[in-house]
């Protein structure tokens, strides 16, 4: 599988990288054995990234990738998680409107230098690692401040003592990215779902930015929660039930895959795959069917015809690079 640089820093990563919001129970309950089934199966076709976070599960996912990405050499894998959170017991009854089978913990946003170096202590033991290789503020949108102040100030310390090689954030949205951009000295940013075949709208702004500041791109949500994968039944997108007219567009998309003889989640990753500003696709799944069929869909044939189809039929904006465009 290619490897290429992550921004600034001297990571080498694989450009299909395994996001574990799924282990973490992220809408269904997913089994430790299933969790670990996952894993193998993308380690076995080549994935050597792996994103997790606090949040997933509620430390859930981090135990649960940490207990395989133990068993292999240390400098075989880069892994990333993320601050912003720390999850203290709850005694709360009340099912989590997300992750299911979960802990009796829950996140508490924390933004501040103190809490993200607790924060990143946790997330060690959780993983059993010493150490992670990309540190990621989460989701900040309501504490810019005090991600700029407190979390980046603690990160920067991390990259700068060795601790870490790659800071950078992870959010859904583009905006507040381009800010940290022009404040903080990042290497990455994983953004989520604001770069996909249903949403184009980092498209003109954060990418390019990006790319003229060197930092690298890690997508996540390549299938807005799930209405790319499946378009019909009820369908998900940023996780929340999709409205009726994203629901017509993806099953439009769709449909122009079956005329071409192609599967819409196939198209949905090489769609991401060909933009020049992303340097790893996140992928996640709950059980090794899955992690099996999204690299094959990363890999699988699609006609010239079908992006051509694509650019002329107003479905994605006319300005997106697609596989087999000139350089």
């Amino acid at each position: 599988m290619q490897r290429v640089r992550l921004g600034r820093s001297s990571l080498d990563v694989t450009r299909l990288g395994l996001g574990t919001a799924p282990l973490g129970g992220l809408f269904e309950p997913v089994s430790d054995g299933d969790a670990e089934a996952t894993i193998a199966a993308a380690w076995a076709r080549g994935v050597r990234f792996y994103d997790t976070a606090p949040l997933y599960g509620f430390g859930l996912a981090e135990q649960r990738l940490g207990a395989f990405l133990r068993t292999q050499p240390r400098e075989s894998y880069v892994i990333s998680t993320k601050v912003g959170r720390l999850l203290r017991p709850d005694a709360a009854t009340e099912e989590d409107p997300h992750y299911k089978g979960v802990p009796p913990l829950r996140p508490r946003f924390d933004y501040s230098y103190d809490g993200v170096m607790r924060s990143v202590e946790e997330s060690l033991v959780r993983l059993g690692l010493d150490r992670v290789d990309v540190l990621l503020v989460h989701d900040p949108d309501d504490h810019y401040d005090e991600a700029v102040s407190g979390a980046f100030r603690a990160l920067q310390r991390l990259r700068d003592d060795g601790s870490v090689k790659a800071i950078g954030a992870g959010m859904n949205q583009s905006e507040m990215l381009m800010r940290f951009a022009e404040a903080v000295p990042v290497d990455c940013f994983l953004l989520a779902g604001r770069y996909t075949l249903l949403d184009q709208g980092a498209l003109t702004t954060l990418l390019p930015l990006c790319q003229r500041q060197n930092v690298g791109i890690m997508l996540g949500g390549i299938y807005n929660s799930g209405i790319l994968a499946n378009p019909y039944g009820k369908a998900k997108f940023n996780y929340e039930d999709a409205d009726a007219a994203l629901v017509a567009r993806a099953r439009a998309l769709d449909e122009l895959c079956k005329q071409h003889g192609t599967e819409l989640k196939a198209a949905a990753i090489q769609f991401c795959l060909a933009h020049p500003a992303i340097t790893v696709a996140m992928q996640g799944a709950r059980n090794a069917e899955e992690a099996a069929e999204n690299i094959a869909m990363a890999q699988a044939p699609i006609p010239a015809a079908f992006w051509q189809a694509l650019r002329a039929s107003h479905l994605v904006d006319a300005r997106a690079p697609l596989p087999g465009d000139a350089p």
